[in-house]
């Protein structure tokens, strides 16, 4: 798909949207767009609180959080979306006026008569104050442009001066960027570091991979304020995405390290594990006359783990009296090929962080709650609303650029079919279920805390879940995931049709809340939605609609009204208390809502026959695939757990049962000798399963 076509495709997937949505055409860019570069992680989290001055030559368009919570830096976005099939292009003269719109209005914001004369319920006037109170902290300002209009150049992170003392870059996502991005499949734009260029000198390796010629690896000793500088022109991009989880929960700078900067910066070396990291390719230079290997450039480097090493490095490197010149950082470097990325980082990160936890919070793609969503959506059929005969289907997307790598590796005609059963309103990303389910955990002030923050608590919860209940994850739970998407969907729907509305930035923390009180109250009650009904319907029951609109009003005096003057309504809704006032709140439900409920006994009793259903299914697919697999392959499988004294007592009996010549294995037995043979397997047990099974007599190769 070339530039102008993928333009004119988002250009409708926007306007769509917005007339599902209710929801402004410049709203949902701004939404859409920033879906796009929280996943890249270049951001955490995007609120959007739209301004423009009488003369319009000062405006906003929303912020990436509060400063203190990234290390002092302030982002501000500003949007230009044009409203037209055709695909627009910028100039740098066009660049120069939209930042310096930006500009202004930072500037204007620091003076007190112009707070003063903002409308106290407007959402730029908490993003006024906030910028007031923390200007004396500020270590950077990004200005950040969002447009669907292509820049020949690339912007990104370019210096721009100072605003009133405080440096600051420029960075623009234009519609080109976006295209290089979405068609290339992946979750990160290439990052290619100059180290010689760009960052003070090659740095100095030792080749480590001793000839192996599959693996390349290097170690290195990288100094302080290269790190510092790298990791002031990247960010979070660098961080792989576990260790970005870790760092958010657990604070991006550590005290211990910072102190070792400041009083023993000789000693760092010395007292720090150093970083582990992995690249896709180096450039290295002949080595020099004393033999040593320097290496150049560096694409796509990612650190997999010292993300609060580097992150401190980087906070010193902004602090006054701190000196990096004395401070140096061991990395080993892992070359890793873009199509083993996916197998590989994965692993060097589980591996390299065992000892800090880090896989605690481990939610990669291939993580097995993923693929179990995945293959539930591929094969479940979604009841038609309106009876007919054409059946769809909602795409669980565990990675990011799936569904369009699905669509885009197909024909005309394939794709074509591939849209009507996969429509692109009936996508779900992963992101978006750690939102909808987190509300209905009760959870909203985390939800508004931004895609990033709010997976982080889910992937906890859902790893923990995973390892103890895992028949919870079934196909009746898929259709609970569905129905609580078409909930959240139509309920901003609902808040936009309110007469009270009056739009701006708190819609997102309305719907969010509004769900969250209507699950609480409900729960109270011993009773729970009626999600079965939803996910035939494929759309609310009137009752469950009421509801929602008395929810929503009922929430919107909270939201608003915030329990500081001077603090915006995005920062409000990620407060506790903000969640603590909602359920506090006395509401007057509807007479019909028991409509739209169940009692809660009847639905845990649904719950725990699906639970079962996927039980029982698990085992008779197991002893099918044992019995194929046949006696002699078993015998085999227990002569080389004996040989190799893998097998206890108690699981040689186990798989003796299921080898046993005219007998066939309980359920359970064949489940635990097919886990048996996995760890055997792990140990280098050269038997497979599925050859055997499709090998077996009587079976067809």
């Amino acid at each position: 798909m070339d530039l102008a076509e993928f333009h004119a495709e988002f250009f409708r997937e926007i306007a769509g949207s917005a007339g599902a949505s209710g929801n402004f055409k410049p709203v949902v860019f701004f939404e859409r767009m920033a879906e796009h570069v929280i996943g890249t992680g270049e951001l955490e989290t995007a609120d959007y609180v739209p301004w423009i001055s009488g003369r319009k030559d000062a405006r906003v368009d929303g912020y990436a959080g509060d400063p203190r919570e990234a290390d002092g830096v302030l982002t501000l976005i500003i949007c230009d979306f044009q409203s037209s099939l055709e695909l627009g292009r910028l100039g740098s003269g066009d660049i120069a006026n939209i930042f310096e719109r930006l500009v202004r209005f930072v500037r204007q914001v620091r003076d007190p008569a112009f707070r003063t004369a903002l409308e106290d319920s407007s959402p730029v006037f908490g993003l006024a104050d906030m910028i007031a109170a923390r200007w004396g902290s500020l270590t950077k300002i990004r200005l950040m442009l969002f447009t669907n209009r292509e820049l020949r150049a690339r912007v990104d992170g370019i210096k721009a001066g100072e605003i009133d003392g405080v440096e600051a870059t420029y960075n623009v996502w234009d519609i080109a960027r976006l295209h290089r991005l979405v068609m290339s499949g992946r979750a990160q734009e290439d990052r290619d570091i100059d180290l010689v260029a760009d960052f003070g000198g090659a740095i100095p390796a030792l080749p480590a991979n001793l000839g192996n010629s599959t693996y390349d690896a290097f170690i290195m000793v990288v100094p302080g304020r290269q790190l510092a500088a790298i990791y002031d022109r990247w960010g979070p991009r660098l961080l792989e995405q576990n260790v970005r989880s870790f760092l958010q929960a657990r604070g991006s700078v550590n005290k211990g390290i910072r102190r070792t900067i400041d009083d023993n910066p000789d000693m760092f070396f010395a007292y720090n594990n150093g970083l582990t990291a992995t690249a896709e390719a180096i450039e290295p230079v002949e080595p020099n006359t004393a033999g040593v290997l320097m290496i150049t450039k560096i694409k796509n480097l990612q650190i997999v783990n010292g993300g609060q090493t580097t992150a401190s490095i980087h906070a010193a490197s902004k602090a006054k009296g701190s000196d990096l010149s004395r401070v140096s950082v061991q990395m080993k470097l892992s070359i890793v090929s873009p199509e083993r990325a996916e197998e590989v980082v994965p692993k060097i990160s589980e591996y390299a962080n065992s000892q800090n936890k880090v896989n605690a919070a481990d939610f990669f793609a291939n993580h097995p709650f993923h693929i179990e969503l995945e293959k539930l959506s591929r094969r479940v059929y979604a009841p038609s609303p309106d009876g007919g005969f054409i059946q769809t289907k909602w795409f669980y997307e565990r990675a990011r650029g799936q569904y369009a790598d699905e669509r885009g590796r197909r024909t005309e005609a394939q794709r074509k079919k591939f849209d009507v059963e996969f429509p692109k309103s009936q996508l779900l990303t992963k992101t978006d279920l750690a939102k909808f389910l987190g509300l209905w955990r009760g959870q909203p002030h985390i939800v508004a805390r931004g895609a990033q923050k709010n997976f982080v608590e889910f992937a906890k919860q859902i790893s923990d879940a995973w390892e103890s209940r895992k028949d919870d994850f079934n196909e009746a739970f898929f259709r609970e995931c569905v129905a609580k998407a078409i909930i959240f969907r139509e309920t901003e729907q609902i808040v936009s049709d309110q007469p009270w509305y009056t739009g701006g930035g708190s819609r997102a923390p309305i719907v969010a809340y509004a769900i969250a009180k209507l699950a609480h109250d409900v729960g109270r009650r011993d009773d729970a939605v009626n999600f079965e009904l939803v996910w035939r319907m494929q759309a609310l029951p009137k009752a469950l609609r009421t509801a929602l609109e008395v929810a929503a009003a009922a929430v919107n005096s909270v939201i608003t009204q915030p329990s500081v003057a001077s603090q915006s309504i995005t920062e409000w809704a990620k407060q506790p208390a903000c969640w603590k006032r909602v359920q506090d709140l006395t509401v007057e439900w509807p007479d019909d809502i028991d409509g739209a409920l169940v009692m809660k006994a009847d639905n845990d009793g649904d719950r725990r026959s699906a639970r079962l259903e996927k039980k029982m299914v698990g085992g008779i697919e197991a002893q099918s695939l044992a019995v194929r697999a046949g006696h002699a392959f078993w015998s085999e499988v227990l002569k080389w757990g004996k040989a190799n004294f893998r097998l206890t007592p108690a699981d040689a009996g186990i798989i003796q049962a299921v080898a046993a010549p005219g007998k066939i294995g309980s359920e359970k037995q064949c489940i635990r000798a097919i886990e048996l043979l996995s760890a055997m397997q792990a140990e280098g047990c050269p038997l497979r399963l599925e050859e055997s099974a499709s090998t077996a007599p009587g079976q067809r190769r």
